[in-house]
């Protein structure tokens, strides 16, 4: 026998694009191929793209899913790889509940195609969209595991999230003498995760004795975004092969048939906040691309998050893209127009000043509102002015609230909570300030002009709805809050816990309230980049209407 080389193909695809998704299949094959390399392993459901919620119920997809596969199998021979192995994921259909005379339903599965051919197949029932999949059993001792030869090495197989059952497909595997286990995943990014992969990957290894090989998804899918950062890990928990994040890439390992260690390319892990922000631009990036826009819209205020967020959009989709708009009313400062122009400029965006105050008067002279109401109004005019450009000039409408204001409902309803995309969602008010001076620094580094005015950094955040207002009128201070949101949203821990932490009751009290109150806000903002363990939205719900109160 001689050295095996794999190929793990991080590649980003788009759900329900099959044709686009199998094409790229074929084109990553040949120069896996080209190569030399003799195995060459995709991600969990590339056919179909990933993940695909309700699609995965719908016989349709799953027969295009079908007959895609089989188009791939052929096309790998008639385009000269008749002798690579390739294992693609793709939506598969429960074939035990049809033979039972049940309804068929949905797999995910992973596919072994070579010469042609389907070689093996594996179904996994669970995905992180369980609501569609939870019906299903999971691995049991009495399952048959996926092992096949290639070039005559055991290469077992198993999906995603099998590596995190103990007792699952990996321990029927550990006296099966493999070679390697390759395991495809779309495992979504969380700040720190990184880590978490490669130890039990690394469990799994010393468990089979084997390399473990993990390809992963890289780009984004609504609110999710996948972060590649593809690995090869051996027994005793090296990492000998490493894929550079958030870009697609053919990570090649060799594994020798005398023992000897794998060999291929190290690539650094990013930096927390270099990986913070690059999942938001990924995210931001796949969105647009993927739902059709060429460009976004959004409000300057001079403020540190609309800048943030223009800076984002313009690494995303490159600032003649970006139409920034300055909307001043009669309580905006100078310096705040001042900031929103310099940050145009910075970027390179497309700039404009639409003044608010003839239509806010005209509002007035109707409804004739007063206090909050009113400052309110303002901003929903700035609300429906960058609507009105969306729908006449088709750029996307960007939020630009954080997760802190989105926590306690300090923003807007119909006015800026407006939008097709939030980036900032699910980054709290502290991150924002570091993020900013880290891509600042980012910038300075690379001797380029810094994207975000400092004074936008330094001065005290302010909605300017009314003379002299800022954010701690109404709001403890950032770090304070954060600190204990941290606690009651992150954590999960009640009013008893908070005060145990030292945390002062009336802060405590004004915070928790805020929070409960806010969830029908939140349920009607706009989606945004997960890069938390616990995003608003997709992992935390509270009942709307509820009678709890934290004693």
């Amino acid at each position: 026998m001689a050295t095996l080389r794999i190929a793990l193909a991080q590649i980003d695809t788009c759900v329900g694009d099959l044709r686009s998704n199998a094409q790229a299949v074929l084109t990553w094959s040949r120069t896996a191929a080209d190569l030399g390399a003799d195995l060459v392993v995709f991600p969990e459901m590339t056919l179909t793209g990933y993940p695909i919620e309700d699609l995965a119920l719908r016989a349709s997809v799953r027969r295009e899913a079908e007959r895609v596969l089989q188009d791939v199998a052929a096309r790998l021979v008639t385009e000269g790889m008749p002798e690579l192995t390739v294992v693609v994921g793709t939506l598969g259909t429960d074939t035990h509940r049809e033979h039972a005379g049940a309804p068929a339903r949905p797999t995910n599965q992973a596919v072994v195609l070579r010469g042609g051919e389907v070689l093996a197949r594996y179904d996994k029932h669970h995905l992180p969209n369980y609501g569609v999949f939870d019906e299903f059993r999971i691995f049991t001792p009495g399952d048959t595991p996926c092992v096949v030869e290639v070039r005559g090495r055991r290469v077992g197989l198993v999906i995603c999230e099998d590596i995190w059952q103990d007792g699952g497909p990996v321990s029927v595997m550990r006296d099966m003498d493999l070679d390697l286990l390759v395991v495809p995943n779309g495992s979504p990014f969380e700040e720190g995760k990184g880590h978490v992969r490669t130890e039990l990957a690394a469990r799994r290894a010393r468990e089979v004795d084997a390399p473990v090989a993990y390809v992963n998804l890289t780009g984004s899918q609504d609110d999710l975004v996948f972060d590649g950062g593809s690995f090869v890990v051996t027994p005793s928990g090296e990492v000998v092969a490493r894929a550079p994040q958030f870009v697609e890439h053919l990570l090649v390992c060799d594994v020798p048939d005398d023992g000897a260690q794998p060999t291929g390319t190290l690539a650094t892990p990013l930096e927390p906040d270099a990986e913070v922000y690059q999942a938001l631009v990924t995210g931001l990036e796949g969105y647009v691309r993927k739902n059709g826009f060429r460009s976004v819209t959004l409000g300057l205020s001079g403020g540190i998050d609309s800048a943030l967020v223009a800076a984002i959009a313009a690494d995303a989709i490159g600032g003649q893209n970006v139409v920034g708009v300055s909307m001043p009313s009669p309580h905006s400062s100078s310096h705040s127009k001042d900031d929103a122009a310099d940050t145009a400029k910075r970027i390179g965006a497309d700039y404009r000043v639409q003044p608010i105050t003839p239509m806010v008067e005209a509002f007035d002279r109707e409804l004739h509102l007063d206090g909050v109401a009113a400052e309110n109004l303002q901003a929903r005019v700035r609300g429906m002015i960058l609507m009105g450009l969306s729908n006449a000039e088709g750029h996307l409408v960007l939020a630009t609230g954080n997760k802190s204001e989105l926590a306690v409902g300090y923003s807007t309803i119909y006015g800026d909570a407006v939008g097709g995309y939030a980036p900032l969602k699910d980054v709290d008010k502290s991150r924002v300030w570091e993020l900013s001076r880290w891509r600042n620094t980012a910038a300075i580094d690379a001797g380029e002009i810094p994207p975000i005015p400092e004074s936008s950094i330094t001065k005290p955040p302010s909605a300017e709805l009314r003379p002299g207002q800022v954010d701690q009128d109404s709001l403890p201070a950032y770090h304070l809050l954060d600190a204990v949101l941290d606690a009651y949203v992150e954590s999960a821990e009640g009013r008893a816990e908070l005060l145990e932490r030292g945390f002062d009751p009336e802060i405590v009290d004004t915070v928790v309230t805020l929070v409960d109150r806010a969830e029908w806000k939140r349920r009607q903002y706009p989606p945004g980049p997960k890069v938390t363990a616990l995003a608003f939205g997709r992992d935390r719900r509270l009942p709307i209407t509820t009678r709890w109160r934290e004693p």
